[in-house]
């Protein structure tokens, strides 16, 4: 057993001065990082309510899920509080591949003294939680019910573990802490946005202490976070078309929400669009291969009015004659062409 799972939290931060909310609580953190530490974006903004929560879940020992739409940084908003608190974190995606041995373990043939024996090898369920590490389940609500029933155990208030390929009860380490993300509540796919996704257990739904919900921020803070990714649009020239950018996501959100839209641009989205203005210089062009080129081809129309209209410009027709940019001098296009 190494180091790590001998250590506890040995300082209080204000979360004033870390996170720079309007707060005099202290919380707990470790002095110095680890490998398993997230590293710090200086650029993150924190959300209030939702970073409240998370540190609550860290002080208090919690368990935590974060609900919301798609990249509005559930799982990022986590990481970032432990980064700030040097608290070691572990993300596992619970897709549709996962299975309870993967999070357990399993026996595996392994090479000692140049003879083939069988060893346990743990998972990363047992590793975890015998260590101050802060484990975060991604996509939770598409895991499947082999895994929801590993996961259900660790939600109950002594939260020990029972291996019985191996007869063992394994503790929990009081450093450990469980964080969980969806996009549903566990009430399944209702939008049809969310494929794969399963309704839930509503016993372990009632298990997690403390469900946030971390969805698209105001259009301000928006507009802070896509110019602190994007910082060379930070001026007086790039802060008016971001923001107009933010309106025509606020637009699909708005069509989405009535059902005049099957999908919806999410904060992460946005940055996308920004980052490729960037590469193609024309925001109409950049907005056609970050989000329109991925939407139903009868709702382009819509979303090219709504361009129109937070740009006041028309958004030009996708060129369909091919992959070849048309600005391709002909000897160039031909001999691309011929390549191919």
């Amino acid at each position: 057993m190494d180091q790590l799972n001998r250590l506890m939290p040995d300082e209080l931060v204000s979360v004033r001065e870390v996170f720079n909310l309007d707060s005099d609580l202290k919380v707990a953190a470790f002095r110095e990082a680890d490998e398993h530490v997230p590293e710090v974006d200086p650029a993150y903004r924190f959300n209030h309510d939702v970073t409240l929560a998370i540190l609550a879940a860290f002080t208090r020992n919690r368990r935590m899920l974060l609900q919301g739409l798609h990249g509005t940084g559930k799982s990022t908003h986590i990481e970032q509080v432990a980064a700030r608190l040097n608290w070691p974190c572990v993300r596992v995606n619970l897709d549709g591949h996962i299975s309870r041995l993967d999070l357990v373990g399993r026996d595996t043939v392994v090479l000692k003294d140049g003879k083939q024996v069988t060893e346990f090898q743990e998972g990363i369920v047992p590793w975890a939680i015998q260590r101050p590490v802060a484990l975060i389940l991604d996509e939770y609500d598409a895991g499947r019910p082999d895994v929801m029933f590993v996961i259900q155990r660790l939600l109950e208030r002594d939260g020990k573990l029972t291996l019985l390929d191996q007869n063992r009860v394994l503790d929990v380490h009081p450093g450990f802490r469980l964080f969980a993300t969806a996009n549903t509540v566990g009430l399944g796919n209702l939008n049809g946005m969310y494929h794969g996704v399963q309704r839930l257990n509503h016993a372990q739904i009632d298990r997690w202490n403390i469900v946030a919900a971390l969805n698209h921020p105001p259009a301000e803070d928006e507009i802070g976070i896509v110019l602190a990714r994007v910082p060379e649009l930070d001026d007086a020239a790039g802060r008016k078309l971001v923001a107009s950018m933010v309106a025509v996501a606020k637009l699909t959100r708005d069509g989405f929400r009535v059902g005049d839209l099957s999908t919806l641009m999410s904060p992460r989205t946005v940055i996308t669009w920004a980052e490729n203005i960037g590469i193609f210089g024309d925001p109409g062009k950049a907005f056609q291969l970050s989000f329109v080129n991925k939407c139903d081809e009868a709702e382009q129309p819509l979303i090219a009015e709504f361009f129109q209209r937070c740009f006041d410009r028309e958004l030009e027709a996708p060129r369909t004659s091919g992959y070849l940019p048309a600005d391709l001098p002909p000897t160039r296009a031909f001999a691309a062409a011929a390549a191919s």
